[in-house]
């Protein structure tokens, strides 16, 4: 059985009511057209790819290393618990400095990776860095680490992953590295990779994946 769905979506910049075709799959395995709608400023996609069919249909992928199953460590934050988009990557130690910087350019539907080494004795990320990506466009946030103001993050309309929530905040002395591989639950992450996030847990691809 294959489904053939469209999107209904209205334009808040035009007002415009928009129809956005769905090809047809499994269920289970929804994909998008590659159209996507500019609102406001920010990119997004109109549908997600389950990370278990995913993997269920790239096994030659994943037997190469092109995809890669993170390690189940990270916790549930966010109203978006479905997202993807290519990655950003950033590698800091309890400073948050330069994740900011980055969180103030333009997202377009991108997804940062964030390699704080693990470190549980702060938070990189709270809740007006959160509010602060969801209006820059970012699809979601991945912390190798933790995360604080939970209820305001979980108010905000993007995907958030990390290993827990610390209510102090981190330092601010901008030591840190932009768009450097970084390793991360398991496996090297480069920067310009595909991240795919659901509820069952998180994919890292070579390159953009297709059905």
């Amino acid at each position: 059985m294959s489904i053939l769905l469209k999107i209904c979506v209205t334009d808040c910049v035009s007002n415009e009511r928009k129809h956005f075709p769905i090809a047809p799959l499994s269920p289970g395995l929804w994909l998008a057209s590659k159209s996507k709608l500019k609102t406001g400023g920010s990119w997004k996609h109109m549908a997600a790819m389950a990370t278990a069919e995913l993997c269920d249909s790239n096994v030659t992928l994943l037997a190469n290393g092109d995809l890669r199953v993170l390690h189940p460590i990270f916790q549930i934050y966010g109203q978006r618990h479905v997202f993807s988009g290519p990655i950003v990557t950033l590698k800091v130690f309890e400073d948050n400095v330069l994740l900011k910087e980055l969180l103030e350019t333009k997202g377009e539907g991108k997804v940062l990776v964030v390699d704080g080494a693990g470190s549980m004795r702060c938070a990189l990320v709270g809740g007006n860095l959160g509010q602060l990506a969801q209006n820059m466009g970012w699809a979601g946030v991945v912390v190798n680490g933790c995360i604080r103001d939970v209820d305001e993050i979980n108010g905000c309309d993007i995907g958030v992953r990390a290993l827990g929530s610390h209510p102090l905040k981190s330092n601010k002395k901008g030591i840190g590295e932009k768009h450097v591989p970084v390793y991360v639950a398991g496996t090297l992450i480069c920067d310009g990779e595909w991240l795919y996030a659901d509820k069952d847990g998180i994919l890292i691809s070579r390159s953009e994946l297709s059905v």
